[in-house]
């Protein structure tokens, strides 16, 4: 072991003086160490040690081409050869400028306004800050909520924590400091669809608009729900006028098999958020993307009816390139045959788990496996299982999900899945056998 490499290595690991790094969702004192990369190549992520890991997870859905794809790479090298970073306020720059255009291009309908930023949480406030602006610049006071669903995650920052489950275990300590939202169900039958458009009517003149995520709701236990459930969404909102914020982040650039969720129920939102797979999992790049008709609420000659929102970072150049480059692999390569191809073995393949103790449902739709379990204990030991089987999967909660890159090989595809299944079996006895 080399000086940096032992300097990485914390001589007392629960000592919090060793600890510089402090990790996402992770009891610092009592969680393991987190495995040190050395590199990754397509699908595989190799460690330090010499081990090799199938990403199962695609470093939190976003590394859809794999990792280092040689196109996205050398556009970002062109770009740091131009201009690395340059504020967006005043100035403009070609990659921001195509990729909007090209964005426009790419989603459904009138989302023709891009406005960018470098996170998926800080799209979603930006999104809800337009929503609840659109109001005001119109003259109408006193719309300041927003109607939300269980089971429902739009990121960690406080707006969106609001608009997240109430009772998501993430969340729920910070619900005293949170503004209070609209949290309702999901209308999936008649009595849910009544129940909410009773809701809409009764609190219309409090509701700035309706958040949702289309199809899948990810971190909130990769729960599915019918086209219908989302085109009834749709038309309730377009009923009450209020605006729809469809949360693609996870579910958009193809993870279902089509471009965006929303397509697979035939219907355009108010407002678009995506990120994750924008920039193929190589920089932070996010956008909240409007409407010609909510956009319009904002042209005007009063200087306070502007947007007020700016960060720093928004439209970075380097990450622009990259998603441009992105943009290009879905134009020129077969992504949603590879989308496709996934689900069938999804299919053929993940029924075996429904015959293990303690399942509670399997499902798969798109380039997403799901293995739902009863409560699990000792969730390290399933994920240092997986790691010894050479595969990455981190399962949460009561979930075990794959969601691997698109363009897995199907010997790559098959092993994950095999390793998958064999793991959660013999865990399974286990612990419910």
């Amino acid at each position: 072991m080399n000086e940096i490499q032992s300097r990485l290595v914390p001589a007392h690991p629960f000592d919090p003086a060793d600890h510089h790094v402090w990790r996402p969702y992770t009891q610092m004192k009592t969680t393991p160490e987190a495995l040190p990369v050395a590199s990754a190549e397509g699908v595989r992520i190799s460690l330090q040690d010499g081990r090799e890991l199938i990403d199962g997870v695609s470093s939190w859905w976003t590394v859809c081409h794999g990792y280092r794809h040689p196109h996205i790479i050398e556009a970002v090298k062109a770009q740091l050869d131009e201009v690395p970073h340059v504020m967006l306020g005043g100035l403009t720059h070609r990659p921001a400028e195509r990729l909007a255009q090209r964005l426009a291009g790419l989603t459904p309908g009138d989302l023709n306004h891009v406005f960018f930023c470098e996170s998926g949480s800080v799209s979603v406030e930006i999104a809800m800050k337009i929503a609840m602006q659109s109001w005001i610049n119109r003259g109408i006071h006193g719309r300041s909520k927003f109607v939300c669903f269980t089971g429902g995650y739009h990121g960690d920052t406080l707006a969106t924590m609001s608009v997240c489950d109430p009772e998501e275990g993430m969340h729920s300590l910070f619900a005293g400091g949170l503004q209070p939202q609209i949290v309702t169900d999901l209308p999936r039958d008649e009595a849910g669809r009544a129940a909410f458009l009773d809701l809409l009517s009764n609190r219309e003149n409090e509701i700035a608009g309706i958040v949702t995520e289309p199809l899948v709701q990810g971190a909130g236990g990769m729960v599915f729900h019918d086209p219908s459930v989302l085109r009834f969404i749709r038309e309730a909102a377009g009923r009450f006028n209020l605006p729809l914020i469809l949360d693609e982040i996870m579910t958009g650039f193809g993870r279902l098999g089509t471009m965006w969720a929303c397509e697979k129920a035939g219907i355009v939102p108010d407002i678009m958020t995506v990120s994750k797979a924008l920039t193929g999992g190589t920089l932070p790049l996010a956008a909240a993307i409007a409407s010609s008709r909510l956009f319009a609420d904002f042209w005007s000659d009063d200087t306070m009816a502007a947007l007020m929102h700016g960060p720093t970072y928004m439209g970075n150049p380097a990450a622009c390139a990259a998603a441009n480059a992105s943009i290009d692999l879905f134009e020129t390569e077969p992504r949603l045959d590879q989308v496709a191809a996934i689900e069938a073995r999804f299919a053929e393949t993940l029924p075996k788990a429904r015959h293990f103790p303690g399942v509670v449902d399997v499902r798969w739709q798109g380039a997403i496996g799901v293995i739902e379990m009863e409560a699990m204990p000792d969730l390290d030991g399933l994920k240092a299982s997986f790691v010894d089987a050479g595969v990455w999967i981190r399962p949460f909660r009561n979930i075990i999900y794959l969601m691997p890159p698109y363009i897995i090989s199907a010997e790559d595809l098959d092993q994950l899945i095999g390793s998958c299944l064999d793991v959660t079996e013999a865990w399974a006895k286990t612990h419910f056998g």
